[in-house]
C-alpha cells in the first residue's frame, strides 16, 4: 500500500458520526505515528506521511464531503502515479456489528457514497478495511443513522477494532492480505448487527 485514505465528512458537526469511521481511524493512525496532517489544497484533502514496516505511506483525509470524495482520492493518485490496487480505503461498514473490523481486496460499493465515487473515479480495484457501525434496522433510518453519533458502548467498540486493525496495519502494507485477513477474522466472531 502506498496511500490510506480514510472517509467522512469535514465539520465539527460530523466528527462524531458513525460515517466519520474512516476518519477515526486515520487519525488514529497519525496520532500514533506521531506523524502531523498538512492541507494539500490542490488535491482537496489533507495528508501525513509515515513509516510502516519499513514502507513510506501516505495517509489521507479528503476535506470534500463524502459523497464527492472520488475526485480528491483520485487527483492525488493520479498526480503521484499511485496504482489503484496499492490504496486502502477504511470506511464505516453497516453490515458489520460494532467492533468488528474486516478486509477486503476488491468489491463493490454496497450503497456506500465514498466507495461509489472512487469506484467511479479510479475502478474498484482497491483494498478496503471495514469498520463495523452496525445496522439501524430500516433502510429508512439509515441516513440519519450514519449521520448520528454512536452509543458510547458501540463508540468504544469501535474504538477497540480500530486499534486492532492498526496493529495489524504493517502487514497490510507490506501487502500480506491473507495474513491480515487471517488475524482479522480470528480476533471477533461476525454476529449480525442488531436493530437499535
Amino acid at each position: 500500500m502506498q496511500l490510506i485514505v480514510g472517509l467522512g465528512n469535514p465539520g465539527a458537526q460530523y466528527a462524531r458520526t458513525r460515517h466519520n469511521a474512516g476518519f477515526w481511524f486515520v487519525d488514529a493512525l497519525v496520532q500514533e505515528s506521531d506523524a502531523h496532517f498538512k492541507p494539500e489544497r490542490r488535491y482537496q484533502c489533507e495528508v501525513a506521511t509515515t513509516s510502516l514496516n519499513g514502507h513510506v505511506v501516505a495517509i489521507m483525509k479528503p476535506t470534500t464531503f463524502m459523497n464527492v470524495s472520488g475526485a480528491a482520492v483520485a487527483a492525488y493518485a493520479n498526480y503521484f502515479r499511485i496504482p489503484v490496487g496499492e490504496i486502502l480505503v477504511v470506511h464505516d461498514e453497516l453490515d458489520l456489528a460494532p467492533g468488528v473490523v474486516r478486509l477486503k481486496r476488491t468489491g463493490g460499493h454496497g450503497g456506500h457514497n465514498g466507495l461509489r465515487e472512487i469506484t467511479a473515479q479510479l475502478g474498484a480495484e482497491f483494498v478496503r478495511l471495514r469498520l463495523g457501525i452496525g445496522h439501524p434496522g430500516a433502510a429508512s433510518e439509515v441516513v440519519n443513522y450514519v449521520l448520528s453519533s454512536p452509543h458510547p458502548d458501540d463508540r468504544a467498540a469501535i474504538e477497540d477494532a480500530i486499534t486492532s486493525a492498526i496493529k495489524i496495519l504493517p502487514d497490510i502494507v507490506a501487502g500480506k492480505l491473507d495474513h491480515a485477513m487471517n488475524h482479522l477474522n480470528r480476533r471477533s466472531a461476525d454476529p449480525k448487527p442488531a436493530p437499535k
